[in-house]
């Protein structure tokens, strides 16, 4: 998996993980991965640092200041970031429905008119999803883990 660092036009910028980047390229040349503030699927790699932890011995030899990022989003960014994503999700939960490991199926039903057209989200595995998006059917990764509904 990669996580990149996404920007829109507007310069609004997100992260996301892809499989690998030709997924990611394949995603971003459909336009289906979309700006998470405006909706733009005009979407660009952010320039991003590459995040390598030291050693154990390194990381316990360094002093408190040394181990915090030189540049990074403030700690009120994070929290707006967290804010967002859990408003995103509450929106997805509320206005769609869970359908849990049967995502790929019902996914491809609704694609191809065997069920109602309707707002669905759920779980598929890595092979299930690139079948979806190789035969068309129009979906997009979500930037947060369903919570699992039980009975």
């Amino acid at each position: 998996m990669i996580r990149y660092t996404l920007k829109c036009p507007d310069d609004h910028q997100f992260d996301s993980w892809f499989q690998s980047s030709e997924a990611f390229e394949k995603l971003c040349a459909s336009g289906m991965i979309t700006c998470t503030t405006c909706g733009s699927s005009d979407i660009s790699k952010s320039v991003m640092s590459p995040r390598i932890r030291p050693s154990r011995s390194a990381s316990k030899a360094m002093k408190p200041a040394e181990t915090r990022p030189l540049a990074g989003p403030s700690s009120s960014e994070e929290a707006l970031k967290r804010k967002m994503l859990a408003e995103l999700q509450a929106k997805v939960e509320a206005n769609s429905d869970y359908v849990g490991m049967e995502f790929a199926r019902e996914a491809r039903a609704i694609h191809t008119g065997e069920a109602p057209e309707r707002p669905i989200y759920g779980e598929a595995r890595i092979d299930e999803a690139k079948s979806l998006i190789e035969d068309g059917v129009p979906v997009a990764p979500l930037p947060f883990v369903p919570k699992r509904k039980t009975n």
